[in-house]
Parts: structure tokens; C-alpha cells; sequence
């Protein structure tokens, strides 16, 4: 997949996050704001890397404003967003289910 636009997912409610992806040359970037850095930071980033990679997205900027989301909401909205900025519509469910697990 590769991101052709910017394109974000999720809300600023509390237990859930933003995610907002744009184009990038190389290299997945993560810019992370979340009252949780300390502790969960590198977790957070780590899943969203992963899922990107899963999505076969090796190259895009990321941000990040996190609320207290759980993992399966932060892949949940890594997927959305990364469907938005690509233009997709096929939703493969069970190759998306393959990326969560």
C-alpha cells in the first residue's frame, strides 16, 4: 500500500487516539503526544510501526495524539487511516485481521 495523501483516523475522547499519515520519501516517523509517553511511548509507536509494516507502508509521517487508547484501538486506527491516504476501498478483512494478530 502507499500513502498518496494525507489522511488521519480516531477522535481526542478519552481511551482513543488520532492517527494522521502523510507521504514520506523513507522511513516510518512517528511524532507521539500522549499523557502516557513515559510509560507506554515506545509501545505505542512500536504498534503503530508494525502495523504499517504489516500494511506494507514502508515509507510515510505519522502523528500521533494518543488519549489512553489500547493496543487493538491503535492498530484499529493505524488501519483507517492508512486505507484513507491510500485511496483503498477493497477492504480485505481477512488479510486486515492477519495485521491485528
Amino acid at each position: 500500500m502507499e500513502i498518496k495523501h494525507s489522511a488521519h483516523a480516531g477522535t481526542l475522547e478519552s481511551s482513543d487516539l488520532t492517527v494522521t499519515l502523510q507521504p514520506a520519501t523513507a522511513g516510518i516517523s512517528i511524532a507521539l503526544t500522549s499523557s502516557v509517553a513515559k510509560q507506554f511511548g515506545d509501545q505505542i509507536k512500536q504498534v503503530v510501526t508494525v502495523t504499517l509494516q504489516k500494511s506494507g507502508i514502508q515509507a510515510a509521517t505519522v502523528k500521533v495524539n494518543d488519549k489512553g487508547a489500547l493496543n487493538c484501538t491503535i492498530k484499529a486506527r493505524t488501519i483507517v487511516a492508512a486505507y484513507r491516504a491510500a485511496d483503498k476501498t477493497d477492504y480485505d478483512w481477512e488479510e486486515i485481521n492477519s495485521w491485528i494478530n
